[in-house]
């Protein structure tokens, strides 16, 4: 009689984020007025686990610029899960933009270090995570928070100059911090 084992091996990331529960504002149906999207944000790092109901549209960006920048905790414009996007700032040639938000939110540090991120929480616990690793996890996470974008109707641009701008420069840095992280994934 042959004895056969069965090993079962649990595999946990190191950093995991997610959304669910997504809407507007004004609530679950879609608005073509509001910029913003907004959601149910769950945020593994370690062995700590995170929720928060907070502005998802702003998160993606914000995870998309840690790809190449660090972002400190209370050094920051907004935190990583803001609870709300007041307003856009976007720069003279609409390349970057900076989001306004209220002090509520959900956030830890990315710092850069030996070809990987150290994600630190406000309790200070850290947890290190190779690059391709994050790299992966937070283009699956654009690429989910965009994909309700592009299912929805098409966003109404404002008239006022300053909120144009700022939407069309959070769209700019989006595309072109999503499109050079694709390339180094290896995506076409």
């Amino acid at each position: 009689m042959s004895h056969v084992q069965v090993i079962v091996f649990s595999f946990l990331k190191v950093f995991s984020i997610d959304a669910d529960n997504f809407t507007w504002i004004c609530g679950p149906e879609d608005d073509p007025e509001d910029l913003c999207l907004h959601g149910h944000v769950t945020v593994q790092i370690g062995k700590n686990w995170m929720e928060y109901d907070g502005t998802v549209s702003a998160t993606a960006l914000y995870l998309l610029k840690t790809l190449t920048e660090d972002k400190v905790m209370s050094e920051c414009d907004i935190q990583m899960v803001p609870c709300c996007g007041h307003f856009f700032i976007a720069n003279k040639d609409l390349s970057q933009v900076t989001i306004s938000g209220c002090e509520n939110g959900l956030d830890w540090s990315v710092v850069h270090e030996n070809g990987g991120v150290r994600l630190i929480l406000p309790s200070g616990d850290e947890e290190w995570v190779p690059l391709k690793e994050y790299q992966a996890e937070v283009l699956r996470f654009a690429d989910k928070v965009e994909s309700y974008y592009k299912a929805c109707q098409p966003k109404n641009i404002p008239n006022d100059e300053f909120a144009r701008n700022g939407y069309m420069a959070f769209w700019n840095e989006w595309r072109w911090r999503y499109e050079k992280a694709a390339r180094q994934d290896g995506r076409p």
